[in-house]
């Protein structure tokens, strides 16, 4: 896959509406301040003030803060469905293609320099609680796309489908930390290629 072509995938799928109503721009605030800064952090008043909403607007669309922080990570997973959805679209013949037209746009999200890990994993260290929202609705959203990765698995004919996406889960939940945290001593192609023997080894040749 073309690096162009990762971009136009990228633009579709976090594009967000040209006229946004209040809850929108709210959400579009959060959804990238809680990435890039973190959930705890950010407080309502600073997405209210970023948002240009009134504070009466704001709790009418999100009653809490809970509330906005469960409606991020489900727009987040949206985004990643729809990029899975976006290679199924691309490659409709070879869910092996789709497979590797996957781990290639992480790895040119993970170049970007607003990169900064997996917003779901990040935020189920941030709120470590298994009742807290925040965790319960990182926890779904993360089970959502990786059913999803399981079933490109199955079509493509893997011999144990189960165990190789759950390799592949490792490794990739791996590579994006070490992709934030060790930016200068990254190296993706590593990655790649211990992903391709995985795969390989499991489909037929």
């Amino acid at each position: 896959m073309s690096t162009d072509n990762l971009s136009i995938i990228r633009k579709q799928v976090i594009s967000l509406p040209k006229k946004e109503s209040a809850k929108e721009r709210i959400l579009s605030v959060a959804f990238d301040l809680f990435y890039k800064e973190g959930i705890r952090v950010v407080g309502i008043d600073r997405i209210i003030e970023e948002s240009g909403v009134a504070k009466a607007s704001f709790y009418r669309n999100f009653p809490t803060k809970d509330h906005l922080i469960v409606a991020y990570l489900e727009r987040r997973s949206e985004v990643r469905l729809e990029a899975i959805e976006e290679v199924k679209r691309q490659f409709p013949n070879s869910p092996k293609q789709q497979l590797y037209a996957l781990l290639e746009e992480l790895v040119e999200r993970m170049k970007s320099s607003h990169y900064r890990g997996c917003s779901f994993m990040n935020a189920i260290v941030e709120f470590p609680d298994e009742e807290h929202p925040g965790h319960q609705a990182a926890m779904v959203s993360r089970h959502k796309i990786w059913e999803q990765v399981e079933d490109i698995v199955r079509q493509a004919g893997a011999r144990d489908p189960v165990q190789l996406t759950y390799q592949l889960q490792l490794l990739k939940e791996g590579a994006m930390m070490s992709g934030y945290m060790d930016k200068d001593a990254y190296h993706p192609d590593y990655f790649l290629d211990a992903c391709k023997v995985l795969i390989e080894g499991q489909l037929p040749s």
